[in-house]
């Protein structure tokens, strides 16, 4: 008759990678991942914008309107791949992530001091409740690599 282990004081959050690939995905993780795709969907439309304002020639030059279009496409695309490594839980978003939201927040706090409260308050927003559902314990758990064995 096979017995299980006994847990070793201080190893009940340890993360097995065999037992991760089952474990359900935190529902905070699936917060921050909506948040970082409610980002992209945003850039997605700055890129509008810019790409209608630059047809219109309402850019300083034509150049720099299709520069700031491609730029804001781009933005997009990552924000996109980052946002759907969260939602498979991968390790490597957590990161570039965090660096996203300080960026966000930072634009955020720039567009609050144009007056700009209709784009200022939701960009805060998103990018507070990314951090903070990013930072839970369940996700960081979930976003931890399994440790190396000593050499």
């Amino acid at each position: 008759m096979a017995t299980q282990p006994t847990e070793a004081a201080g190893t009940r959050g340890a993360r097995d990678p065999a037992e991760s690939a089952s474990s359900p995905r935190p529902r905070a993780l699936g917060v921050a991942a909506a948040a970082q795709a409610a980002e992209a969907a945003g850039m997605c439309v700055a890129a509008a914008f810019a790409a209608v304002s630059t047809a219109d020639g309402q850019s300083y030059q034509r150049a720099s309107g299709v520069a700031l279009t491609l730029i804001a496409i781009g933005t997009a695309a990552v924000f996109a791949a980052f946002a759907a490594g969260l939602a498979k839980a991968k390790p490597w978003t957590r990161t570039p992530v965090v660096m996203t939201q300080l960026f966000v927040g930072a634009a955020g706090v720039y567009l609050l001091n144009g007056r700009r409260l209709d784009w200022g308050v939701p960009t805060l927003l998103l990018a507070a409740c990314c951090l903070v559902a990013l930072f839970t314990p369940a996700s960081l758990r979930a976003l931890n690599r399994a440790p190396r064995p000593l050499r």
